[in-house]
């Protein structure tokens, strides 16, 4: 492939993984409206009912988001009743987000959201399985190549 070639934006792998997280977050959002949330308190939400009781920082680290870009998400969804913000008995720089009752029972509305968005793709779960386990592979290989070049 000539310099060119190399420069086209279809030749990038980033514009593919770009596109496609858009068309997927927006077919979502039919759904997150019924439930009156948005794909990053979805994100939130997913995290917490999989492990209640997060700090602030390890919901970050999770969702690979910067704190400063996740506390104002958190104080929204405080404010609509989804979640509490407790600071630690133990540590008090660390605040707790736990689930309210409100937070729980949007989990009974989510249940149908994977296989609809499986549906929407066209593909067998078979395929969303291994494309999952290709991109969690690159994912793994680009944190390492951070790790690595990272200053000391």
């Amino acid at each position: 492939m000539d310099q060119d070639e190399l420069l086209k934006l279809d030749n990038q792998i980033c514009f593919p993984l770009y596109v496609a997280s858009r068309l997927i977050t927006r077919a979502y959002q039919p759904m997150l409206d019924d439930m009156g949330i948005t794909y990053p308190q979805y994100l939130v939400l997913l995290t917490l009912w999989e492990n209640d009781g997060q700090t602030v920082n390890q919901i970050s680290q999770g969702l690979y988001l910067n704190t400063n870009t996740i506390t104002p998400l958190l104080k929204r969804m405080e404010k609509t009743g989804i979640i509490a913000r407790t600071r630690s008995k133990e540590d008090e720089r660390k605040v707790l987000i736990t689930l309210t009752e409100q937070g729980k029972t949007l989990k009974e509305k989510a249940y149908c959201i994977p296989d609809e968005i499986l549906a929407k793709t066209g593909k067998q779960a078979s395929e969303i399985v291994q494309l999952k386990k290709q991109l969690h592979a690159l994912i793994q290989q680009m944190e390492q190549i951070e790790k690595d070049t990272a200053p000391h």
